[in-house]
């Protein structure tokens, strides 16, 4: 498409300077981010900032993520191809497209009725047939599609929700971003034997985890 070689040298450019360079060196998830075209993801009046070193807004109060972070939390779920992921905050879609490049499956669960239509529409358009996207409360989970060899959740949360530990797989792996409004730290956690440990990784920024299991209600803007 004319579009997405228009954008290429951005692309090829974005994978050098901020993954690259700042550590990020699987070659499965350098080819995913290099694969997905970023600038269909925003909306059309900041595409050519689509592949800026920064989060952007995309309506509702929510954000694309930082490229880095993106590939950031997605390498350190050490997907396989034969796996089954579950993504909690849709969002744009974006973090699912990549996704779908490294799992068999991915299973999303977007909050606002708005986004997720938006998400499953523009997903499907691009041919990301693999990536399911579902409306509702991300922090219960989707225990009838459970056990996930990955889960990844693109909100922060004031703690790790209960209902996606019990739907990590045997050896899965959960990286989330845990603290309160302003603060938090990417939190790693694995199962091994039924039990769970948890690495903290780096510090990061994203918007609320709102649910059941995380915070109550959006904070006010």
């Amino acid at each position: 498409m004319l579009e997405t070689k228009e954008y290429a040298p951005q692309r090829a450019e974005m994978i050098e300077k901020q993954l690259r360079r700042r550590g990020i060196s699987d070659a499965a998830v350098l080819a995913a981010m290099l694969a997905v075209p970023r600038h269909q993801f925003v909306p059309e009046e900041l595409r050519s900032r689509a592949y800026e070193d920064a989060p952007l807004p995309i309506g509702g109060g929510q954000t694309i993520s930082q490229p880095y972070i993106v590939a950031a939390m997605t390498s350190v779920l050490r997907l396989q191809p034969g796996d089954r992921v579950l993504e909690i905050g849709t969002g744009c879609g974006f973090q699912a497209a990549v996704l779908s490049h490294l799992a068999r499956e991915v299973f999303t669960i977007e909050l606002r009725p708005e986004l997720a239509s938006a998400a499953s529409e523009k997903l499907a358009r691009l041919g990301y047939h693999n990536v399911h996207v579902h409306c509702g409360d991300g922090t219960l989970g989707l225990p009838e599609f459970a056990p996930f060899d990955g889960i990844l959740v693109a909100a922060a949360a004031p703690e790790v929700p209960e209902p996606l530990l019990t739907q990590l797989a045997e050896t899965g792996r959960l990286i989330i971003p845990v603290g309160d409004a302003d603060n938090q730290e990417l939190q790693l956690v694995e199962k091994h034997a039924g039990v769970f440990s948890t690495k903290m990784l780096e510090g990061c920024r994203f918007v609320p985890l709102v649910g059941h299991h995380g915070w109550q209600k959006p904070p006010l803007r």
